[in-house]
């Protein structure tokens, strides 16, 4: 519980992280060019959906296109070359050098942050679409993506029957959607609208329906609703808690006198216990911006001990007036 694991880290903000993930949508809905776009958006490292993206190299396995159809719609998004996006019109299967291809490509590459395989069934090896044979087989590509620590989009064809929960729609069993990390269903309102609405789960994204709408002069789905973003109670934790450490640099006490403490910087209610989780689960943050912090156990009970060293706060905030953590800002 007071261990410090490395976060889980987004490739686009809220929809995309670390892990497998399925793109489902009907044949011609338009899932190649939302495939396109977050691929040229990640390796430009611009706003995809309306969400950031984390830049890094981007590859996408186009296995039903060739290069000159693939070149022709890069053209239509953009004329602007960039040197982190790679493409592949030829792959192994799954089970039979996929993984290892990708593999070799990380070694090459090691900014990689997504891969696109589309589409799922041009990398199958088993023609059977049985529960354990999907699960087995998406599995490969899941433990892949864990130890990469990448994002690997599969791109998947939707059934032709309608269904009420839209992830009842993906191809196949289950199976598919029970061992993927997430799923996004792209379904069109009308067939030939060019208006959808992609549906999100995941086990590390929250539950979305994105309205959108296919722009024919930009080659993009574009958000046609505004997204939340909240702020969380971490955001704010974690913001008054630098702001208090940069003037006072030190604090030994325990939870209930940290959240004391941190009344001169925020009224905002916080509770002694989710501070350690807190705490734990902001480490690597908190090791950004300059602070380190342990626990001492006394007869007393925990005593929680922070230190701010200026020296190592690799923050844009350390020579400024106002702090902004995780896009919370306050002044100092």
């Amino acid at each position: 519980m007071t261990t410090v694991y490395k976060p889980i880290e987004f490739v686009i903000d809220g929809l995309l992280a670390q892990g497998l993930y399925i793109l489902a949508g009907a044949p011609k809905v338009g899932k190649s060019w939302l495939a396109l776009d977050m691929c040229l958006s990640i390796a430009k490292g611009e706003s995809v959906l309306g969400q950031k993206t984390l830049q890094g190299t981007a590859l996408y396995l186009c296995l039903e296109d060739s290069y000159v159809r693939i070149q022709n719609r890069l053209y239509e998004i953009t004329d602007v070359p960039t040197e982190n996006l790679y493409f592949s019109v030829m792959s192994e299967s799954i089970g039979n050098g996929l993984e290892e291809q990708i593999e070799s490509f990380k070694i090459e590459h090691c900014g990689l942050k997504i891969v696109f395989i589309d589409t799922l069934q041009m990398v199958r090896s088993d023609t059977d679409s049985s529960y354990g044979s999907d699960y087995k087989e998406l599995s490969v590509l899941k433990a892949l993506a864990d130890k990469l620590e990448i994002a690997i989009i599969v791109v998947h064809h939707t059934r032709k029957c309608k269904d009420i929960d839209p992830f009842n729609m993906i191809s196949g069993s289950t199976g598919i959607s029970g061992c993927v990390d997430g799923s996004l269903v792209l379904i069109e309102n009308k067939r030939g609208s060019r208006n959808a609405k992609l549906f999100c789960v995941g086990r590390d994204i929250e539950n979305a329906e994105i309205n959108l709408h296919f722009d024919s002069d930009l080659k993009k789905w574009i958000v046609t609703d505004e997204l939340s973003t909240s702020k969380t109670k971490d955001n704010i934790f974690l913001a008054a808690l630098y702001v208090y450490l940069k003037k006072h640099i030190s604090f030994t006490g325990t939870a209930s006198e940290l959240i004391s403490e941190l009344k001169e910087v925020t009224q905002e209610q916080f509770y002694p216990n989710r501070v350690t989780r807190d705490l734990v689960q902001n480490g690597y943050t908190l090791r950004k911006y300059g602070i380190d912090f342990q626990y001492k156990r006394t007869r007393n009970g925990r005593l929680i001990i922070l230190h701010y060293d200026r020296e190592r706060d690799s923050s844009d905030s350390k020579n400024t007036s106002e702090v902004t953590v995780n896009r919370l800002t306050l002044k100092v």
